[in-house]
């Protein structure tokens, strides 16, 4: 019997869905995408309605042989890439090549289990051209932007740079910040507490000054603070009012891409790469015993809080059997998703709730069981009752003084039996002794200077939350995005924080200046909400494409006519032509180049000035990023001297005791 060919993009899946699907079908992988614009080209023509020229990538050619091989003699073609607009689109782009004379089907599934694969081959269907257009309509929109800008930047800062429709906005953000905190200035402002007692008790009641005269207090100095303690002396503290009510907090929603990559970095240190290089690994399938290999959690690329009905009902039964009636609310929770998530996604969650972590510790490694135990903690968390607060408050004036205690009981833990950190926000209250009308004994008065802080460089965390928020790429193009600013030098990765490059600052600069609109954060946004009305059907592409392409093009020829190559000349002759040397940008930061390149290729880096340690080498410290962001310094000779070191160039001793051997290996293997 001839097989049917199942078609998906990564090989991890194959043997998975293989065994799932059984003898009547074989599993191929295409590696991805096998059909692209062309690299050397624009690969769109503008003049005939943006129509792009998709070929097939060289070094897939030998992929898609093997592919036409596999499906000759088979009657029927089951594309089963991600459920995404990329998905839809690689499956639609292969078929054109191997589809001709088949039965082509399109089938989707949220997570890799029999139950669900099965489902999915049963009700196959066609494929969604609205959801091609759209992702060929981005497609299309970041090669114009790309191709179009990088070559301006080549001209005016250096070779082999790049801009990106998206990670340029993202750039923008980052530079902001980091402009805003050296634009900071610390504001001073002062603190009152006062410790206060019961005359028959040892116990200390702290209180903080809330108000003096019926309103709220900016102490700035001082002086102000001296002059207000000096009105405070011999007013005598009494207890005014206690007050105390019940707060319920409420879960959290299931997670979703941008908050499963915000929570991995906060609690896990996870970058955004990494958490979703681990997702994948769980979404496409491992071995949980007896030879069953299965997918772990749903698809791991969504905007959407959806719960399907059937994981809805198992989750709750598991709530029920194994933490009780009083955790599993009446009526399921309910979470809505932003206006432009896709609804027929799901959000992340464990395929089956009965594999908790603690079943599946022998078979994950420490940071797959990690990952995994909290998307499965969020889930089963996001269908629990509120936890419960009893929240409590003493008032005590004091004259024209008013001072407040505040804290709070955890009465019921409701969801946060699974969801509770350590640092959980729970301030124990003793009020049975106070009453009010007491008299307390003031005890010491703490006045306490304290500085405004500037605001916090952006981390993986709370630039994915920055981008959503904004409107910014979508739920696949986080991790990537951020990827290409570290891997471009545009951005430094200093203990997960990033910093902007001297390189990344004047890339910004040049393209705000240039290219305001494709910079704008509110224009990228709308770009985003446009390509969804394409997916739904209520806008043409090529509408789009030439609405944003008119405006970019008054800048671009603006661009083109006044932006000037630059020479950073410095005092120093080439060695091989004896032409002046010119401080350059590259990808990998600034270095010197003979100003007749390209007639003259002679270039070198930029050195510290810092002699290698290295016995015999004679070379200079060079500092470097690695591909993750992570800045370091090596030896001006590598690849001859492989030294390398994680502390900056000042405190690297003569010995070389400033790398250890491990970090030699490591960071090498950056370089």
């Amino acid at each position: 019997m001839t097989k049917a060919i199942v078609i998906v993009e990564s090989p991890a899946k194959v043997k998975t869905i293989n065994k799932i699907l059984g003898k009547n079908y074989k599993v191929v992988s295409s590696m991805g995408h096998l059909v692209d614009l062309p690299k050397s080209t624009l690969g769109v023509d503008i003049e005939k309605n943006f129509q792009p020229s998709f070929i097939v990538v060289r070094s897939k050619q030998k992929i898609l042989t093997n592919l036409k091989k596999e499906s000759k003699s088979a009657k029927e073609i089951y594309v089963a890439t991600d459920p995404d607009r990329e998905g839809e689109a690689i499956g639609w782009n292969l078929i054109n090549h191997i589809g001709e004379g088949k039965k082509v089907f399109r089938v989707t599934f949220q997570e890799i289990t029999k139950e669900a694969v099965l489902k999915a081959f049963e009700k196959p269907r066609e494929f969604d051209i609205k959801k091609i257009d759209a992702q060929v309509a981005r497609r299309i929109l970041d090669r114009i932007v790309g191709y179009k800008i990088s070559p301006i930047l080549w001209k005016k800062v250096g070779s082999r740079l790049s801009a990106g429709r998206v990670q340029s906005v993202a750039l923008r953000l980052i530079v902001e910040r980091e402009r805003e905190i050296k634009r900071f200035v610390p504001k001073e402002y002062w603190q009152i507490l006062v410790d206060l007692k019961k005359p028959d008790r040892e116990d200390i009641l702290s209180a903080s000054l809330e108000k003096y005269d019926n309103e709220k207090l900016e102490l700035g100095s001082k002086q102000i603070t001296d002059a207000l303690l000096e009105k405070m002396k011999g007013e005598r503290f009494i207890v005014s009012d206690i007050a105390q009510r019940e707060i319920k907090r409420k879960a959290s929603p299931p997670l979703i891409t941008s908050t499963l990559q915000q929570e991995a970095f906060n609690k896990l240190k996870f970058n955004a790469n990494k958490t979703m290089m681990i997702a994948q690994q769980l979404y496409e399938g491992m071995e949980v015993g007896d030879g069953e290999s299965v997918g772990l959690i749903t698809y791991m690329r969504t905007d959407s809080v959806n719960i399907s009905q059937e994981a809805m009902g198992k989750v709750r039964q598991f709530i029920k059997t194994q933490y009780g009636d009083n955790y599993l609310p009446d009526t399921p929770n309910v979470y809505k998703s932003k206006k432009s998530a896709q609804e027929a996604h799901e959000a992340i969650r464990p395929s089956d709730v009965l594999r908790g972590p603690e079943t599946l510790k022998k078979i994950l490694d420490a940071d797959q069981y990690k990952l995994y135990e909290i998307i499965w903690n969020r889930f089963v968390s996001s269908q629990m009752v509120p936890a419960v607060y009893q929240s409590k408050k003493i008032e005590i004036t004091a004259g024209k003084f008013l001072f407040g205690v505040n804290g709070s009981t955890l009465l019921f833990d409701g969801f946060l039996t699974l969801e509770r950190e350590e640092k959980e926000e729970e301030k124990k209250l003793d009020f049975s002794h106070y009453q009010k009308g007491d008299h307390l004994e003031l005890k010491e008065i703490k006045p306490s200077q304290h500085f405004t802080k500037p605001p916090p460089r952006f981390s993986d965390a709370s630039l994915v939350k920055a981008l959503e928020e904004d409107g910014i790429g979508r739920p696949s193009t986080y991790a990537s995005i951020i990827q290409t600013l570290a891997f471009r030098n545009y951005v430094l990765r200093d203990r997960g924080y990033f910093t902007p490059t001297e390189l990344g600052i004047t890339i910004c600069d040049l393209l705000v200046e240039y290219f305001p609109k494709v910079l704008d954060v509110g224009f990228t946004a709308r770009m985003e909400e446009n390509l969804d009305l394409v997916e739904e059907g209520k806008l043409e592409y090529p509408k789009l494409l030439q609405e944003f392409y008119q405006p970019f093009k008054g800048e671009l020829d603006h661009a083109e006519n006044t932006i000037v190559k630059t020479h950073n000349f410095i005092d120093k002759k080439c060695p091989e032509c004896g032409r002046q040397m010119a401080v350059k940008w590259g990808r990998r930061g600034k270095f010197l180049s003979c100003s007749g390149f390209p007639q003259c290729k002679f270039a070198q880096p930029i050195t510290s000035g810092i002699k290698c340690p290295q016995e015999g080498c004679g070379g200079e410290l060079v500092k470097r990023q690695s591909k993750k962001g992570m800045p370091f310094y090596g030896c001006s000779h590598y690849p001859k001297c492989t030294y390398v070191s994680s502390k900056p160039p000042e405190i690297v001793d003569e010995a070389g005791s400033g790398s250890s051997q491990g970090e030699k290996k490591d960071a090498g293997a950056e370089t």
